[in-house]
Order: C-alpha cells, then sequence, then structure tokens
C-alpha cells in the first residue's frame, strides 16, 4: 500500500532528526527543531563547532535534497511536523498546559470559527497561548483552503522551544504569521483581531501584581490564569469578532467564576458552550469544552438562547455530521 503524502514527510522528518539527534546527543525535539530549520534554509545542513560531523552531513545533504515542500499542501505538511512534534514531546514529557491541541479538537475550532466569524471576513487571528502553533495552523489552514484568501496569524507564547517549532512549521506552510515570546498577560504588540483562538492553560497565574489590573482577577490569593487569558485576549479582538477558547468544561460552575461572570456580562456576549466528546478524554473531571464569546460592540448582540450541548462521540460519524449542520442552523437562526 502506497504510503499517504503525511507519512511520505514525516518519514523524511524522522530519518533527519534521529540523525542529528544521534550525532549531536540531544533531545529529539531539538533535533527536529535543527532538521525543519535546514529544511527551510533550502536543505543546507547548519554545523556548529564541527556539529554534524562531516560523516552526518553527508547522509543528511541527500535526504534533504529529496523534500519537495511543493508537492504538498499546507495542512499535510502541518500534520507530518504534528505527527514528529508529538514523538518529541513525549519523549520530554512535557507539561499537561503545552501539550498540542489534538486534530479532533483543533477542526472543530476551525468549524466554529468559519461558522460564526465568517470564512470570508476572518483576516486576522490571534492565538495568545500559540506553543507549537498546531491549533493556530488548524484554523489558518481551514479559513484559506475555504476562501483563497492570506489569513495573518499572531501566536503569543513565553516557551522560546515551542515558539522556535511554531515559527519554522509556520515557514514551511507559507503562513503569513508573526510570533512573540512573551507572556501573554502582559501587553501585547498586536492590533485587533477578527478571531482569536486558544487552548488556555489551566492553573493559577502567579503574578498577582499584574492580575490586580484584570477584571477576572481573584479576590484573593493567585487568580486563574485561563481567565485572565480570556479577558486579555478578547482585549485585543475587534467589536463584533469572536474568541473560541478551549476551557474546562464546568468553567462557569467553580467558586472562582463569580468575577470571569461579571467580566462577562459586562463586555462580551456568550454565545455558546459546547462540551468536547467525551470519548476525547479520560475523564468526566478533564473533560473539556469550547467558549464561544463575541466582543460588544458594531452590531454584535447578545442571541436569545446560548448554543449550549455536547459534540456526539467523535466515532459516530452520522451523528457528528448532524450534530455540525444543527450548529449551522443555530447560527443561520439566532446570529443572522
Amino acid at each position: 500500500m502506497p504510503k499517504s503524502a503525511v507519512e511520505t514527510l514525516f518519514d523524511q522528518l524522522d530519518q533527519t532528526t534521529q540523525l542529528i539527534e544521534k550525532n549531536l546527543e540531544t533531545t529529539y525535539l531539538d533535533a527536529l527543531t535543527e532538521t525543519i530549520a535546514n529544511i527551510a534554509d533550502g536543505g543546507r545542513v547548519k554545523v556548529e563547532d564541527g556539529l554534524p560531523d562531516a560523516a552526518t552531513v553527508a547522509q543528511l545533504e541527500p535526504l534533504y535534497a529529496a523534500v519537495n515542500l511543493n508537492q504538498f499542501e499546507a495542512e499535510e505538511i502541518r500534520q507530518a511536523l504534528q505527527l514528529a512534534t508529538l514523538k518529541g514531546l513525549r519523549q520530554v514529557k512535557v507539561e499537561p498546559n503545552k501539550q498540542m491541541t489534538p486534530d479532533a479538537i483543533g477542526y472543530l475550532v476551525a468549524y466554529l470559527a468559519e461558522v460564526f466569524g465568517g470564512a470570508d471576513q476572518i483576516k486576522t487571528i490571534l492565538d495568545p497561548v500559540v506553543g507549537t502553533g498546531n491549533l493556530l495552523a488548524t484554523v489558518i489552514n481551514h479559513i484559506q483552503k475555504l476562501t483563497g484568501n492570506t489569513v495573518q496569524g499572531f501566536g503569543v507564547d513565553n516557551d522560546d522551544s515551542l515558539l522556535e517549532i511554531a515559527g519554522i512549521s509556520s515557514e514551511l506552510q507559507k503562513h503569513s504569521t508573526t510570533f512573540f515570546h512573551q507572556d501573554a498577560i502582559e501587553p501585547l504588540l498586536v492590533k485587533p483581531v477578527d478571531i482569536a483562538v486558544a487552548d488556555l492553560p489551566i492553573g493559577f497565574y502567579p503574578l498577582d501584581e499584574r492580575a490586580a489590573d484584570f477584571e477576572t482577577h481573584a479576590a484573593s490569593g493567585h487568580s486563574y490564569a485561563h481567565h485572565l487569558l480570556i479577558e486579555q485576549t478578547m482585549h485585543y479582538v475587534k467589536e463584533g469578532g469572536y474568541g473560541f477558547f478551549l476551557v474546562p468544561n464546568v468553567i462557569l460552575e467553580t467558586d472562582e467564576a463569580k468575577q470571569l461572570i461579571k467580566w462577562v456580562t459586562k463586555h462580551v456576549y456568550l454565545q455558546g458552550l459546547l462540551s468536547l466528546p467525551a470519548n476525547l478524554f479520560k475523564t468526566k473531571e478533564g473533560q473539556k469544552a469550547i467558549l464561544v464569546l463575541q466582543k460588544q460592540g458594531a452590531r454584535a448582540k447578545q442571541v436569545d438562547q446560548i448554543l449550549l450541548g455536547e459534540f456526539p462521540n467523535s466515532n459516530d460519524q452520522k451523528a457528528f455530521a448532524t450534530y455540525l449542520q444543527k450548529i449551522r442552523t443555530w447560527h443561520k437562526d439566532n446570529l443572522q
């Protein structure tokens, strides 16, 4: 059985990464960053202090020469890079908040962005916790394929190693994306965007003095980082624009939710909260949802009946397709 395009490119990435990993005695993830940088540089092998050695360079050069990115679509490049990055992340046992957003979830965020934001209207997208860039790239590829328009992306993260992967991955996919290495709770150098997407890290933000500037900060003790990030992100969304946030399923039911709900009522419209398929999570407590917020202003309005529900089992293709159509119908009936 012939290999798919994604499998072919992954094998090329994996083979060259392993050669660098072994010769430089580094991690798979660092070696992957090196190999995709080499590919982005036209297949030229970067040598520093004699490494990789001449024998490894001689092995790498023909392998890079065989990589022809022009034969792959952007989405195929993203998927191959995702597989390689996942392999590297498993090796270093990265913390949960830095795991990649699975494709099954990324595609749902992209679909909701298309339906709510209007694919033709989406020219700029912000991800304030971009990590390796997988979620942002998924949405950009989806919108660009639907419309043929170029989408300008903006990604923010405080992890320079993940951000380096995001940057080179974006270059290989020929995206027009700008990345910022910083704490996303600090002021951003980003003009208001059409939509924002984020797989939010769950936990407390340690800098109470900075958190105090936000309406969603806790009355005492540390504030939830995901609450602060929702408020911060929507500040950089245009009037009438949307934010799509991956959040805990019970985000509006916790003791700390009072300030968040107060802020939501004052500044944005809560248009939807859709629980992700239960079969994607090991426990009910770990289940997440997609929170859909619309910034007030322009022609935005609060719907009379918020879109609430749970996606069916992702393995039930018929039920899943029916549910996606119900979302589109709900949007037409309530927000158009």
